[in-house]
């Protein structure tokens, strides 16, 4: 029996000085992830003054969203668009590509893909 795995995993992460929102995408996404997920990076974002934020979405396990969910990611973009400096998506899909390139209309910051990890990490080391 095999076990369909979905949702959405935040976190923060060290490399080197800089700290990363990390968030890491698995299966098709539903508005119900959506509703576990905003409230948390509304709650993690609602402190910090002036935020700059760099964050890596892995989106390797990604397989898209219901269309639901696909709405959900775009208000949460235009939400929070301008407290991203630079994010990077890491990816193994040509769609995941575009996605990126899209995302650069919503996001104050620069938006990148990647299909090495850590490519994708030494990126968002550079500095702007």
């Amino acid at each position: 029996m095999s076990v369909a795995r979905h949702g959405l995993s935040i976190g923060i992460e060290r490399v080197g000085d800089e700290f990363f929102l990390t968030l890491k995408a698995i299966g098709k996404l539903s508005h119900e992830d959506y509703l576990k997920i905003t409230p948390m990076i509304d709650s993690a974002l609602e402190g910090v003054k002036d935020p700059q934020i760099k964050a890596f979405i892995d989106g390797s396990e990604l397989e898209g969203w219901e269309l639901r969910a696909a709405w959900d990611d775009f208000k949460l973009g235009l939400k929070h668009g301008n407290e991203f400096s630079k994010i990077a998506i890491f990816g193994n899909k040509k769609w995941q590509e575009y996605t990126a390139k899209i995302g650069t209309w919503f996001i104050s910051g620069e938006v990148k893909y990647f299909e090495d990890s850590d490519q994708a990490l030494a990126w968002l080391q550079e500095l702007a």
